[in-house]
């Protein structure tokens, strides 16, 4: 293969890094007000609900309330910070401010472009995760040997839903309709994926639906790692989040590659 072969098509990690590595650097240019909500905000959730609810419910599966929560909040933080980077931010990224227009004049394709977006996501879902672990490993909620873990998790559950966002960003015409998505889906199941409340309290007919969201199967095992309940069925979750992955993952890929083409 000819010297300027490799110039002008560099190795494909190289062309993923380099999409990860500008989003990176947009990110760390405000790096205090991006990286300090993710430290506040389990800390208020925890103390608001965990705290307050925890003086009326001490309990809930036999674990102290306030770590059956906290394990649950370890991968909705990559939830929310996934499906915002891929819905919100990538539009504005497609149709303002034309930055893939400028990306795509690299010796970069579509394809690489949308992965590269996909691992960002999974990259924040894991710094979210990690910052929720910190703070539940600093107030002595969750011993950090059992959470350790856990980040990954939340890259898995950043990388799900950066899928299904991007999948939902590729009909998107108008930002104002990511609102139906957020209202609609990811505010809902953060209430209904078993964070606050075992799935077995919700009525007969309102549990299989709840085991079809994403989420319920990421807190399922985030859960599993951080109370020390290893449980064989939690293959299952994982080959859920596979599977999704995958099948959001391909659709997402190619409807946005024929609209960032066109």
């Amino acid at each position: 293969m000819p010297a300027n072969s490799d110039r002008t098509h560099p190795p494909f990690a190289t062309r993923l890094g380099g999409v990860w590595f500008r989003h990176f650097r947009v990110y760390s240019r405000n790096l205090i007000s991006n990286g300090l909500p993710p430290f506040l905000e389990p800390l208020i959730m925890l103390v608001g609900i965990g705290l307050g609810l925890g003086a009326y419910i001490s309990r809930m599966n036999g674990t102290p309330y306030i770590q059956f929560l906290a394990a649950g909040l370890l991968v909705s933080s990559a939830m929310f910070t996934a499906a915002f980077e891929c819905s919100f931010a990538t539009f504005i990224r497609l149709e303002f401010d034309k930055v893939y227009d400028g990306m795509l004049t690299a010796p970069i394709t579509a394809n690489n472009l949308i992965v590269g977006e996909v691992l960002w996501a999974g990259t924040k879902g894991f710094f979210f995760t990690l910052s929720v672990m910190i703070i539940v490993s600093i107030f002595g909620i969750l011993p950090l040997h059992r959470v350790v873990f856990v980040p990954f998790v939340g890259f898995a559950t950043g990388i799900m839903f950066a899928t299904l966002s991007l999948f939902v960003t590729s009909f998107v015409k108008n930002i104002n309709h990511f609102n139906f998505y957020f209202t609609g889906f990811i505010s809902p199941m953060f209430f209904f994926s078993g964070v606050f409340f075992p799935l077995g309290s919700l009525p007969a007919w309102v549990r299989p639906l709840a085991e079809a969201l994403p989420l319920t199967h990421a807190v399922r095992i985030s859960r599993a790692l951080s109370l020390a309940q290893p449980d064989p069925e939690l293959f299952w979750d994982l080959l859920y989040i596979v599977l999704l992955t995958v099948a959001f993952g391909f659709f997402a890929v190619r409807r946005l590659r024929r609209r960032l083409i066109d």
